[in-house]
């Protein structure tokens, strides 16, 4: 564990490809640049080289295969490689876990695995967000801890449930309960004939549950994506689907718009901060529809970049110094 006084962590990620992101809209990305900013080191590696290593005789329990990088905002340009290496990361002061999802047993082993050397101290490194906590928070079942908060919504692989829901909403939104970026999500209208054949198709391709939430038409108007730090808000932006399209997810085409909190979005947060902070869960961003919280994602959020563009703010910048706060 390198001291903060001497200004300079060790800081790996755990992310997708470096080289095929959106330096325009990857938070990430930010991170990284921050991070680089503040004089820390930057390594990179994919949860597919992560080994674990115990017995008698071991000098280290987790390592992977990657490389120390510099980034800079240059399309086409935008990352730099050193040569791979195997990586103890014990011997990192911070980890972050970047990934996308989907949340499958693939993205629940690395936690395990993270597990063995989160921490602070000699052989230790603070993986952000705490892989325990990630695990045990799958991002739309930790939302259901807070019923007051929450749409009309149901969690079940039983088809009768599903349309007994629907019969008593009229119009749902169907979503794989794992998935992400707005994929395999369905708007069924009260007349549509096609709810019958997406349950069969779900279930047919996949062993996980659906959750079914009465469909809020204040979407119409955004669905708005909030920042928070330590379990403090920091912003928020709003996402507003594409004409035709009941997703507003910006990696399906959704637009981003600035916006500011209501009162109804700072006693949401209220309500979930403590939470967050408790289970260092530094890094969420929770989805607000209307007057009702729908998603709080702990995995990989997105935003960064869009918030720091409407409201002037360095949102990285505010994560990383909680981060340093937590290792001083």
């Amino acid at each position: 564990m390198v001291s903060l006084s001497s200004s300079s962590c060790r800081v790996a990620v755990q992310m997708d490809p470096l080289e095929e992101i959106n330096i325009d809209g990857d938070s990430t990305f930010a991170l990284m640049l921050e991070a680089q900013r503040r004089g820390h080191e930057l390594y990179v590696y994919h949860p597919t080289t992560l080994s674990l290593l115990e017995g008698k005789g071991t000098s280290s329990r987790l390592q992977a295969r990657g490389c120390k990088v510099s980034v800079q905002r240059k399309k086409g340009d935008h990352a730099a490689f050193g040569p791979e290496e195997v990586l103890d990361l014990g011997s990192f002061d911070v980890i972050l876990m970047r990934q996308d999802p989907p949340f499958d047993m693939g993205y629940i082993t690395a936690t395990h695995m993270l597990e063995h050397i989160h921490g602070t101290g000699p052989g230790r490194a603070l993986v952000v967000n705490d892989p325990i906590s990630v695990r045990n928070a799958p991002e739309k079942l930790l939302v259901t801890h807070f019923p007051q908060l929450m749409p009309p919504t149901l969690v079940t692989w039983d088809k009768e449930a599903i349309a007994a829901f629907r019969q008593t909403h009229k119009d749902i939104i169907l979503k794989p309960l794992y998935g992400n970026g707005g994929v395999g999500i369905f708007r069924v209208k009260e007349d549509d004939e096609n709810f019958s054949s997406l349950l069969e198709m779900h279930f047919s391709r996949s062993r996980e549950p659906l959750m079914v939430q009465r469909y809020e038409p204040a979407v119409r108007l955004g669905d708005k994506r909030i920042i928070l730090v330590d379990g403090e808000p920091i912003g928020a932006i709003n996402r507003v689907p594409a004409q035709g399209d009941a997703r507003s997810n910006m990696h399906v085409g959704g637009r981003a718009e600035r916006v500011a909190l209501t009162a109804r979005d700072k006693e949401i947060c209220k309500a979930i901060g403590p939470y967050l902070k408790e289970h260092g869960l530094i890094f969420t961003g929770i989805d607000v529809i209307g007057d009702w919280l729908t998603e709080i994602n702990v995995t990989s959020p997105t935003g960064l970049q869009e918030l720091d563009r409407f409201d002037g703010i360095n949102s990285a910048g505010l994560i990383w110094e909680c981060i340093e706060g937590r290792l001083a």
